[in-house]
């Protein structure tokens, strides 16, 4: 039996970044993934958000996907755009991206870092113990792993035989969703609960509600057809599908993130209505909290009990996302109280307050997870700040390129002691004469040091003194090394 320090189920955006955030951390991880290759037969998600850019420049990999990406304004709230070309961010903006051809670029990078991938197998079940998991695969063969990851989608094996309960609330619309060629080009814009535009290859895009909402078969150009004629009274000559799908509003989440040896991230954790476009970035941003802290609880770095705190930081931010698809699918409705209800909703958000708070969420810019009073910047996503250092000018995200926390030290050259935990966190003296601005709260007060996590989130700010940095080292580090 093969052993792995992990394994993880899925070899989608969630699962990629998983084992890119693993392996640079030095874990030995294995995927798991049913597909032969890293294609796509649909298109899915269609862009990142301005967060998860950030996160790709994190590890110094972003031009890669800027280069073949549209960047633009993305951010939208039950159909309304929202601009955040003046947000406090190197990445102001979102980009058009095909969920195809990010697999296909984030394949490449974890090709590059050495991560196996086994194909054309899935997990089918698994046992746990004291040490660690066995993993049974389809072919038959097992792999025995110290921690088991579920990236394995909405209907995850992994998290049903862990006996996971996925918690929410049952569908109430469902669209058929495809690309096709047509003999008639129809007008490109929403309808039907959808909308229709241009897809690669002079194709186009169509997703339509269906009338039925409990739709189990396969979808068929038929069906496509027909929910063409409802809106368009034609069916524009649809042939020659790439795909034809079917998805709902079902929303639902996991009432745990782990189970013992067992954890679930990405799709696997939450599923809901794809209003704004955040499934795939809130996963990628799961991902990139769970893997440092994986990775050192399975190195011996850190306790068992850091694992507690990727559910703690994790469910809000995926409990939050629930909510905000739920209320813009309530927006979309087509009668005249939904209808009123959208105008009003859309002349708050032309106001500058209710924009910034609305936008930012969808951007994921705005998270802050729970570590105590204190500063604003205090569990917040660092900003990514020209810093002057001895060696020239430096950027904040240029030190995270290896997932390696940062003590940024700028105050006096020296004034911090971190010799205990040297070799796990890097101390850069540094100085930065500029304003220190959030997303939403805007200018706040500047740090004498800040201690940067991996995932780029600020774990203690110092105000001229070390208080409390030693219990935040041991906290999110390790215990002291003398």
């Amino acid at each position: 039996m093969a052993e792995h320090a992990v394994v993880i189920a899925g070899g989608g955006p969630t699962g990629m970044m998983l084992a890119a955030e693993l392996t640079l951390a030095g874990a030995d991880v294995v995927i798991v993934e049913r597909r032969a290759s890293f294609k796509l037969e649909s298109s899915r998600s269609r862009g990142l958000h301005s967060r998860t850019i950030e996160v790709l420049d994190q590890r110094g990999v972003v031009d890669r996907f800027l280069a073949e990406g549209k960047t633009m304004q993305v951010q939208a709230f039950g159909g309304v755009p929202m601009d955040i070309s003046d947000f406090p961010t190197r990445h102001n903006y979102g980009m058009a991206l095909l969920q195809s051809h990010f697999e296909r670029i984030m394949s490449g990078w974890i090709d590059e870092l050495g991560v196996p991938i086994l194909r054309e197998r899935e997990v089918t079940g698994f046992t746990q113990d004291d040490s660690g998991v066995d993993v049974a695969l389809s072919d038959g063969t097992s792999l025995r792993a110290k921690f088991l990851v579920g990236c394995d989608g909405g209907r995850s094996v992994v998290r049903k035989a862990a006996g996971i309960d996925f918690a929410g609330w049952d569908p109430t619309t469902c669209w058929i969703h495809a690309e096709v060629e047509m003999e008639e080009m129809p007008e490109f814009g929403l309808r039907g609960g959808g909308g229709i535009g241009p897809a690669e290859e002079g194709r186009v895009g169509v997703t339509l509600i269906e009338p039925e909402v409990n739709r189990t078969d396969e979808p068929t150009l038929e069906d496509l057809r027909a929910a063409l004629i409802r809106v368009d009274g034609t069916d524009h000559g649809a042939h020659g599908p790439r795909f034809i799908s079917r998805f709902t509003d079902m929303t639902r989440q996991a009432v745990a993130y782990r189970s013992g040896r067992v954890l679930v991230a990405g799709d696997a954790a939450h599923v809901h209505a794809p209003m704004g476009g955040q499934g795939l970035n809130i996963g990628v941003q799961d991902a990139v909290n769970l893997g440092w802290k994986l990775a050192q609880v399975v190195s011996g770095t850190s306790p068992v009990s850091l694992l507690d705190t990727y559910q703690a930081e994790r469910h809000p931010v995926g409990a939050r996302v629930l909510r905000n698809t739920m209320a813009q699918r309530a927006l979309g409705a087509t009668d005249d109280r939904s209808v009123a209800l959208r105008d009003t909703v859309m002349e708050l958000l032309r106001m500058d307050e209710p924009r910034k708070h609305i936008a930012a969420m969808i951007a994921g810019l705005d998270v802050a997870y729970d570590l105590g009073e204190g500063h604003p910047l205090l569990g917040r996503r660092m900003p990514d700040l020209d810093l002057a250092t001895a060696d020239g000018t430096v950027r904040v995200f240029s030190l995270l390129h290896d997932a390696k926390p940062v003590l940024l030290n700028l105050g006096d050259a020296g004034g911090l002691d971190i010799a205990p935990w040297a070799d796990r966190v890097q101390l850069v003296d540094a100085s930065y004469a500029g304003t220190w601005e959030l997303p939403v709260l805007g200018e706040v007060g500047a740090p004498t040091a800040v201690l940067v996590r991996p995932d780029g989130h600020v774990a203690w700010v110092g105000d001229g003194t070390d208080a409390g940095l030693r219990e935040a080292l041991t906290t999110w580090f390790g215990n002291e090394v003398l």
